[in-house]
């Protein structure tokens, strides 16, 4: 507590730069000297980089995070992810585990820009937290593993980037690696990703004798001279290249750069131009500020990525990916969020994160998109139209905060005091404001109709959370302590969308819903530690699906009397199986056209609730139904017939045509990596084929094979535990939903009677 106090009021010292014969680089600060975050410089929206680390797990996240942490004079010590003591990673089950579970946000500055930074989880799991935090945000660091280059994870993250529209830098980490690999990793970002790497830095010395980068930009050459393990990297030597140097070295060099410049030219036309006008004679001539300004336009128009190389963990290459970040990611005012110019300088503001907090109750996370945000105010929010007070405004370090009275906007914000708010929510400044803005966005006449109509809510898109793959009971130690796990849910619940609570209506237990074995687990861990309840949990189950697999038509009639009033509703409808269930997840509903324009509008809901109500149980072990297209044929019904008496025959009808239809289980299919030693590719095989899996393809990564494959779901239960046993621990894998597969009739037989109990 007393370092806390210390940490936090500790104010901002100079930095201090040595010079020597060649230019040497000292980000120091005096010894147990700390900056303090009330002394984060609050600069114009220009000089604010909001950025994430992503990336395929164990590739780096965190340790480049610490370093950055550390150089820019805002940790006192290197943490480590093996020692459990690292900034970012500071829940109970990350220290335990050395995996990152929640993204987490820090802010620091460096040479006068303000950088707010989000390190983000690598588990499929956790693929919501990178959603909502590349959701937010305004660049990305894709960090890479320079000895396999684009992993499975890798792929997912840089997909959701693309959805969002997010220019990314690529950080080549661990080049200290002896199987470590600029050309093939190079090379798998363009092939696998799709991607225009830019590479602007050449390593010098290959494996244990990597020693640090050559900028293609300057030509010169960044030296890290550790003297020892303990050495934090501070100080490095810049010295131009020079013939004295390794002519393997200048020959490699001269190739790249002139590579770049041609790359550089053949993307960006501006550059072209400028080439062919003032540099004809040599482009080698050609100005490092030139190059550099090309570079982040190709950045901010996503046509290329630039590649960086470095170590984070031997503390090498990481102060020039700090520079690489506020010199091509882009600042808030440089992306455009159509929306927001309806407010002007009104606040707009989306929560994508919440937290809970024992003394403070929930912590909600903002980003400022328009205005200014004040401390003590009230403010609407749009979604739940509610109206909330907000306490007190925190500047966010990992679990660390500094209480401040305002923030403008493009920075990310902590929230005291939003009771109601959740992960999506649109914040603003009153409901007035939100009015404004909508009859800014209806009078604008230069948009199209869909325009109108889409900007005439004025709210923020929310994050898109992906459906639970996993569930299992969760119960309470006694009945005493329901009412306290209820709460422990909600409030998980709250935190992590993706988690998801439901009471089955037979047996009355509470099922928790989740996106893997491991989210189960830390849930279930979570809800033990921090809120103290000893909970048991029931046996995994897996999400299925279910379909039908005839073309039905039928028809129902429900006549009842309820007190004076008789009911009488006669349906006929037709469902059928969709072409392609597998990758559609939605079911369809038709009206004939004379029904569609008979019905009134009642009715017709009456009739929607019916279909959609029978849609989320199936026949045969009532899980979801998927790929099926209904069609209302006719619907009669006398006068005085209720609404709900017309869904009631609705949903009677749609069951009857189902059990005729012939139940179809679908389950879901993993998309599984794994890398594997090539002694034990055999074994691996072997296992596979056990577990109905299906091998699309076996590749080479150096000495290792990488194993494509797809499995079903239910068969992965225990997989990593298997995978270790066989490969005496020497094998990673990673998977992730791909879709939906009908089971074969001996499968769905085995399972209907594991759920009946007879097996």
């Amino acid at each position: 507590m007393i370092w806390g106090r210390y940490f936090l009021s500790t104010g901002l010292q100079c930095c201090r730069w040595r010079v020597s014969c060649h230019v040497k680089r000292h980000y120091s600060f005096l010894p147990d000297d700390v900056k303090s975050l009330r002394a984060v410089v609050n600069p114009d929206i220009s000089k604010i980089r909001n950025i994430g680390i992503m990336a395929h797990i164990d590739a780096g996240k965190t340790t480049t995070t610490e370093r950055m942490l550390y150089y820019s004079g805002y940790t006192r010590a290197l943490g480590d992810v093996d020692d459990g003591d690292t900034v970012t990673d500071f829940m109970a089950q990350e220290r335990e585990r050395g995996i990152t579970i929640q993204s987490a946000a820090v802010t620091f500055d460096w040479k006068s820009h303000r950088i707010n930074l989000i390190d983000t989880p690598g588990h499929v799991d956790f693929t919501l937290e990178v959603e909502r935090a590349l959701r937010v945000l305004d660049g990305a660091v894709a960090v890479f593993d320079a000895s396999a280059g684009v992993e499975a994870q890798t792929l997912t993250v840089w997909r959701q980037a693309e959805k969002h529209h997010v220019p990314c830098v690529c950080f080549l980490n661990k080049m200290d690696k002896p199987a470590a690999n600029l050309s093939f990793s190079i090379e798998s970002i363009r092939q696998k990703l799709k991607a225009n790497p830019v590479l602007l830095q050449i390593p010098v010395g290959s494996g244990k004798s990597f020693t640090g980068v050559v900028d293609l930009l300057t030509n010169q050459k960044l030296i890290w001279k550790l003297k020892s393990t303990g050495d934090d990297g501070r100080l490095f030597e810049i010295k131009p290249l020079d013939q004295s140097d390794e002519p393997e070295l200048l020959e490699e060099v001269n190739e790249a750069r002139t590579a770049l410049i041609e790359q550089v030219a053949d993307l960006d036309d501006e550059f072209a131009e400028l080439l062919l006008t003032d540099f004809s004679d040599s482009f080698d001539a050609v100005p490092s500020s030139k190059l550099q300004e090309a570079v982040r336009r190709l950045t901010l128009a996503r046509k290329g990525v630039p590649v960086l190389c470095g170590s984070s963990l031997r503390n090498k290459g990481v102060q020039p990916l700090l520079d690489a970040i506020t010199a091509y990611l882009p600042a808030p005012n440089e992306r455009h969020h159509d929306l927001v110019r309806w407010y002007k300088d009104d606040l707009c503001a989306l929560a994508f994160k919440v937290l809970h907090d024992k003394q403070r109750g929930p912590l909600v996370f903002l980003r400022i998109y328009s205005g200014t945000l004040k401390s003590q105010t009230a403010v609407h929010n749009i979604n739940r139209n509610s109206i909330e007070r907000m306490s007190k405004l925190l500047v966010p370090f990992a679990d660390q905060h500094v209480e401040i009275s305002s923030m403008s906007a493009g920075n990310i914000a902590l929230t005291v005091g939003l009771k109601q708010t959740v992960t999506g929510d649109t914040i603003v400044s009153s409901k007035a404001s939100a009015a404004a803005a909508a009859r800014r966005a209806q009078s604008d006449d230069d948009g199209t109709e869909k325009k109108r109509r889409e900007y005439a809510s004025v709210v923020l898109s929310g994050v898109e959370v992906p459906d639970p793959v996993f569930f299992c009971t969760i119960e309470p130690p006694t009945m005493a302590k329901q009412a306290d796990l209820e709460n422990a849910l909600n409030c998980l619940q709250r935190e992590d969308p993706s988690l998801k609570v439901r009471v089955d209506p037979d047996s009355g237990q509470t099922i928790l819903c989740g996106m893997g074995e491991l989210h189960i687990e830390i849930i279930h861990d979570r809800i033990r530690r921090e809120y103290g309840i000893e909970t048991q949990l029931g046996p995994l189950q897996v999400a299925y699906r279910e379909t039908i697999l005839h073309e039905v038509s039928t028809t129902d009639t429900l006549d009842r009397t309820v007190g004076d009033r008789r009911h009488v509703v006669t349906v006929e409808l037709a469902v059928r199986p969709l072409e392609d269930n597998s990758t559609s997840g939605s079911c369809e509903l038709a009206f004939k056209e004379e029904v569609d324009r008979m019905l009134p509008a009642e009715m017709k809901e009456a009739v929607e609730n019916g279909v959609h109500s029978s849609y989320l149980q199936g026949p045969l072990l009532g899980y979801p139904l998927q790929g099926i297209s209904t069609l209302i044929q006719s619907v009669y019904m006398e006068p005085g017939t209720s609404p709900a008496m017309v869904s009631a025959c609705v949903s009677r009808c749609m069951l009857k045509a189902l059990r005729l239809g012939g139940g179809q289980v679908l389950e879901p299919v993993m998309s599984m990596e794994v890398t594997v030693g090539e002694e034990h590719l055999g074994s691996v095989l072997g296992d596979l084929a056990q577990r109905r899996g299906t091998v699309r393809d076996v590749q080479s990564r150096h000495d290792d094979k990488v194993l494509l494959a797809t499995v079903p779901l239910a068969e992965t239960m225990g997989y990593s535990t298997m995978l270790r046993t066989l490969t005496s621990g020497n094998a990673t894998f990673s998977l992730e939903l791909d879709t939906y597969e009908a089971m074969n009739t001996q499968d769905q037989n085995t399972l209907l009677q594991r759920m009946s109990g007879l097996l």
